[in-house]
């Protein structure tokens, strides 16, 4: 199955609010605290570019205003087009000025997650993580032992909001596994040499390392995980996905014409 993604920064979302709906702007300008809605902006602006880069829908500010994103009753985000339902999956991570979203067709469980590499307490990796987990954890380099729990956390993130629960699941019902391990070259090979701060052109975006998750209620994830110096992206799916294909929005022209390809017929929408 195909799962594409993009990534986007604080720097990349317009100074103008234009390419939000009426809605949304009400929404937006209600939200209290500088950080939520500095989250809530780059969210959005993220997840419009997926919507239509992966529609092939025009992407000026006006049209961009057109598609907005909603969270249905269990908080997970859902895309429309004109007020009608847009027949995507989508799922939405950000952290620290970097926003991700995943996008695939309807019949998709998914999520995604971005998580920075950082230390984390002996007291969290015993509350959160899974007996399996935490043998993974202990057994990695202390090299690489900030990682492997980035790297977990995430992924139990990203599959918690695939099955549309988010945290209210306890994290250590879903098990996340790597398919070669973590090993030291694995890592090296898989680091993307770029910087953080926004995306490139690297070939290594569009390389990925494989895991899966094991739900408590049997339910199983397979997912991909791939890292930067700084922060881990995780993504998992039901169908089993492909590796994920990075969006390139920064080249989006403005076609006026939608994809009519097995994920959208537009026209459908206002049938």
């Amino acid at each position: 199955m195909r799962v594409d993604w993009i990534e986007q920064t604080k720097a990349d979302v317009p100074p103008l609010n234009n390419w939000l709906s009426p809605e949304e702007t009400v929404y937006f300008n209600s939200l209290r605290f500088a950080r939520r809605s500095a989250d809530w902006r780059l969210g959005r602006w993220t997840s419009k570019c997926a919507v239509a880069t992966f529609l092939n829908l025009p992407a000026h500010p006006q049209a961009l205003a057109t598609i907005e994103i909603w969270p249905a009753p269990s908080g997970a985000p859902e895309a429309f087009l004109d007020g009608v339902p847009v027949p995507v999956a989508i799922s939405i991570s950000h952290r620290d000025g970097i926003s991700l979203c995943a996008i695939a067709s309807s019949n998709a469980d998914v999520g995604c997650d971005l998580e920075m590499i950082e230390p984390r307490s002996e007291a969290f990796i015993a509350d959160y993580f899974a007996p399996p987990e935490q043998a993974l954890i202990s057994n990695a380099s202390s090299s690489d032992r900030f990682l492997t729990v980035a790297l977990l956390w995430s992924a139990k993130e990203s599959a918690l909001k695939a099955l549309r629960q988010g945290l209210r699941l306890d994290t250590r019902s879903v098990i996340v596994s790597l398919a070669d391990h973590l090993s030291r070259d694995e890592v090296i090979e898989n680091k993307l040499r770029r910087p953080d701060s926004s995306v490139s052109d690297s070939p290594a975006l569009n390389s990925w390392s494989s895991l899966g998750v094991q739900c408590c209620d049997g339910k199983t994830f397979h997912g991909w995980w791939q890292t930067t110096t700084h922060t881990v992206r995780t993504l998992v799916a039901n169908p089993r996905p492909d590796p994920p294909i990075l969006l390139d929005f920064s080249n989006h022209d403005l076609p006026g014409k939608a994809r009519s390809d097995e994920f959208l017929d537009v026209e459908t929408l206002h049938a």
